[in-house]
């Protein structure tokens, strides 16, 4: 079997990285493998210890996709810089901030709006599902997600049965305006991030959250700093006690956290925002 040798001086850990809640189509078995579909893929990989093994994809994609070419020492290095980072850095080494197909990031974020991870997964798959195309892996079927003209094509009623909620016509409205999902990408990785973020509102469906989650996973733009209920608690209590406690989230509250983050975590800010959603107490 394909197998990637791990740096010793470059921690990367696939049970973290896959877990901590910036994906939705991977899955776990019993013995340790993971399966997740990216891009026109189905991938297959476990590590054991400095080995990582794989099946679906060459080294290259591998090694892209889960940024094993990024310096995470001197990333996390650049963060660290007070107790209760460092602690979420420590409990969490190895986590990676993978490298997401941008149509896919769009739609799920969409997706994950005032819901809990098992049911934007299954709003994910369903849309795959009724659009995407069927892939055999291992005896078992799994689906592509579709191109936003695919879903556009379909009428805005085709996702119906894919049970999004207020999020269905929110879904079809941004795969109208996206169309071309390659010139779009290339359209927003250009813009500095600001700009793009900017440019990710105006879609339907798309609040500075899933803007900056999307910026952050599919965008690699590691200034961005998603804010939800986790990451104003945590703020509040570690980092700015002066922040108000009502709800719903302010815009205003939202720029003074990103801000803060940005001047205190530096240009990885990111990268911070992600190991401490991942040492989150529940």
């Amino acid at each position: 079997m394909p197998t990637l040798i791990l740096r010793h001086d470059q921690p990367f850990c696939l049970d973290v990285t896959l877990s901590c809640g910036q994906v939705f189509r991977w899955d776990r078995t019993a013995d340790g493998w993971w399966y997740g579909v990216v891009g026109d893929r189905v991938l297959k990989v476990r590590q054991d210890g400095n080995k990582l093994m794989f099946l679906g994809a060459p080294a290259s994609f591998i090694h892209h996709y889960f940024s094993l070419d990024m310096d995470l020492d001197a990333i996390l290095a650049s963060v660290d810089c007070d107790p209760f980072i460092h602690n979420a850095i420590m409990n969490n080494r190895g986590l990676r901030l993978v490298r997401q197909p941008p149509w896919e990031c769009t739609a799920s974020y969409i997706c994950a709006t005032n819901s809990n991870i098992p049911t934007i997964r299954r709003r994910i798959a369903s849309i795959a599902k009724r659009y995407g195309r069927p892939i055999e892996f291992e005896g078992k079927m799994y689906y592509t997600f579709p191109e936003p003209s695919v879903i556009s094509c379909g009428g805005h009623e085709g996702l119906t049965e894919c049970r999004l909620g207020y999020r269905q016509p929110y879904v079809f409205g941004t795969s109208c305006i996206v169309t071309d999902a390659k010139q779009w990408e290339e359209m927003v990785r250009k813009l500095p991030y600001e700009d793009a973020r900017k440019e990710l509102m105006k879609l339907h469906g798309i609040g500075p959250k899933a803007a900056d989650c999307i910026l952050l996973f599919a965008f690699q733009k590691y200034e961005a700093f998603p804010v939800d209920v986790w990451i104003r608690r945590i703020m509040q209590e570690h980092y700015l006690p002066g922040l108000g406690t009502g709800s719903p989230l302010t815009g205003r509250e939202y720029d003074t956290i990103r801000r803060f983050a940005r001047e205190h975590f530096g240009e990885y800010c990111g990268y911070a925002q992600e190991y401490l959603f991942a040492g989150r107490e529940g």
